[in-house]
């Protein structure tokens, strides 16, 4: 169990680096030039981020390093092949929630991804994502959505079909089962 500071126990941190390091060299396209004893270093260097990631995995996320930034950190995107299972039918924002009177989903994409320490996906890093595989085939993921576009009442999600991604729109207080969010973490 996590505690309230967000650390992980000794066995926590052992398990989910284990996990980690298997998905990464079992997907080495994802960061050719990357090596796993760096990307260790900077992992036990951050046991906040370690926390993160945990929710990304727990949540069915799969998270995994897919580049570095231009300030050095390591980029994790969730790399589920679906929307991560315990992350759907989620409405945009709170914004969204609070607007619904019935029906209510149990939270927002956007608030579920500040708890958990990490940012929603925006249109051309869910791009980037789908150079890597083919995500979100049967799925859909709500994206970062621009401001002028939420304002109105909308929000965008996008997902992979006959092999081409689709970016959407939908009023930001919908929610469905097959819908989810994909988040992005910097270490």
């Amino acid at each position: 169990m996590k505690t309230a500071k967000k650390n992980l126990s000794p066995q926590q941190t052992e398990e989910l680096l284990t996990i980690l390091r298997g998905r990464f060299e079992e997907n080495m396209h994802r960061h050719e030039t990357i090596k796993w004893d760096e990307v260790l270093a900077r992992l036990e260097s951050n046991p906040e981020k370690l926390w993160s990631l945990e929710e990304m995995e727990e949540t069915g996320g799969e998270p995994d390093v897919i580049g570095v930034n231009d300030k050095g950190e390591f980029i994790f995107f969730d790399c589920s092949e679906q929307s991560p299972k315990g992350r759907r039918s989620y409405c945009f924002d709170r914004e969204a929630l609070d607007a619904r009177k019935e029906n209510k989903p149990k939270s927002s994409a956007v608030e579920t991804a500040q708890a958990m320490g990490i940012e929603l996906l925006n249109e051309d890093e869910y791009r980037e994502l789908q150079k890597l595989g083919e995500f979100d085939t049967k799925t859909s993921s709500w994206i970062k959505t621009p401001e002028a576009i939420r304002k109105l009442g909308g929000a965008i999600f996008a997902d992979r079909r006959y092999n081409t991604v689709f970016i959407y729109h939908n009023g930001a207080e919908s929610y469905y089962a097959a819908r989810g969010f994909r988040g992005k973490l910097y270490v």
